[in-house]
């Protein structure tokens, strides 16, 4: 994966930092309120990290405003609505699709091996399912169902929050109530408020909905319009390349060739909570080559504005809810936090 590649992974990187993933959806409609029983919000928080997610399948909607160009790869990150589907079988058993203008990428895990597809170029990624290195080539997010990037974004932020829960409401059919976690005075973050549909029965987040400072209208949105809960066909999770598929081992870096790119290197985290910044560093093959940007693709390395202090020079890009810089030198810094932020995180 070469440099410009990364900043786009850079971009999806700013938005895990933000809230624990990397997309969003739109509201739940106008549905009257469920009446439930009363509930405080450290019990809400308590028996949603305690929840036991079973099977589901569901359609996902993401709606997001960041005002980001499409990014090869991850139609989602761009402004707009779009829709994926998602399956869990449990035991570390998923599928995602992903449709794209030109095809669909698809994830699928059977618990051992994950496999990213893309029938676009008829390509397929092959890795350990446990490897937590990076997202598949071709997914922008290593979690696309609000249930795993809603619990997520509560252990990332819970302890730096102001915890309410702000009434119900219904979402995908389902009521639940609305959990709101506002940063607390101390945090620098980019963020207001994130909040959080939990489903009153089985306590699975359903829905995440971030909001940025100085705007009423949401930034970012993810959320179930379909569940349904309970097993699922075991073929789901299984996956064979179809004939004239070039499949790519993950431990290789994706090079068709299968010779060893050069490793990616640890990222680091600086901070915590809302002010969570990632900082990594772009893999480079081996001599330093760069990898070619595809054909039509837009120059992501050209996003941005220039930017330079005692850590380096590099390029600064600013979206709602997140900020990333990606440097002259190959290194990645990202979070829901002000530029000045990734700056003496990157200084460290």
């Amino acid at each position: 994966m070469g440099r410009r590649k990364w900043v786009g992974a850079g971009l999806g990187a700013g938005l895990v930092a933000a809230v624990g993933v990397g997309l969003v959806v739109a509201p739940a409609g106008a549905a009257a309120a469920p009446v439930l029983p009363p509930i405080s919000p450290e019990d809400l928080v308590s028996s949603v990290m305690t929840a036991q997610r079973g099977p589901l399948a569901g359609e996902v909607e993401v709606d997001n405003a960041l005002g980001l160009p499409a990014v090869p790869g991850a139609p989602q990150l761009a402004n707009g609505t779009s829709t994926i589907r998602v399956w869990s079988g449990g035991e570390g058993r998923g599928r995602v699709a992903i449709p794209s203008p030109d095809g669909e990428r698809t994830l699928v895990s059977d618990g051992t091996t994950r496999w990213a597809y893309d029938s676009q170029d008829r390509t397929a990624t092959r890795s350990p399912a446990g490897d937590h290195q990076g997202p598949p080539e071709g997914a922008p997010g290593q979690d696309q169902d609000p249930t795993t990037a809603a619990t997520q974004a509560i252990a990332t932020l819970r302890q730096t929050s102001t915890v309410a829960v702000d009434g119900t409401a219904e979402v995908a059919g389902r009521a639940a109530y609305q959990l709101v976690l506002t940063p607390q005075p101390t945090e620098r973050t980019l963020l207001r408020e994130v909040r959080v549909a939990v489903d009153a029965e089985t306590r699975l987040p359903l829905q995440l909905t971030v909001l940025a400072q100085g705007s009423a209208e949401p930034a970012l949105q993810v959320g179930f319009s379909e569940i349904t809960y309970g097993p699922q066909d075991p073929s789901l999770f299984t996956f064979t390349p179809p004939p004239g598929t070039t499949v790519r081992d993950g431990q290789d870096g994706g090079r068709p060739d299968g010779q060893q790119g050069r490793p990616e290197g640890e990222r680091r985290t600086v901070g915590d909570g809302w002010d969570t910044v990632i900082v990594g560093r772009a893999p480079a093959r081996e001599g330093g080559e760069q990898q070619q940007r595809p054909e039509g693709a837009p120059d992501l390395s050209a996003l941005g504005t220039p930017v330079s202090g005692p850590w380096g020079s590099g390029r600064a890009i600013t979206t709602a809810v997140a900020t990333v810089i990606v440097t002259d030198d190959g290194r990645i810094a990202a979070g829901a936090v002000p530029q000045q932020v990734l700056t003496e995180a990157l200084a460290q």
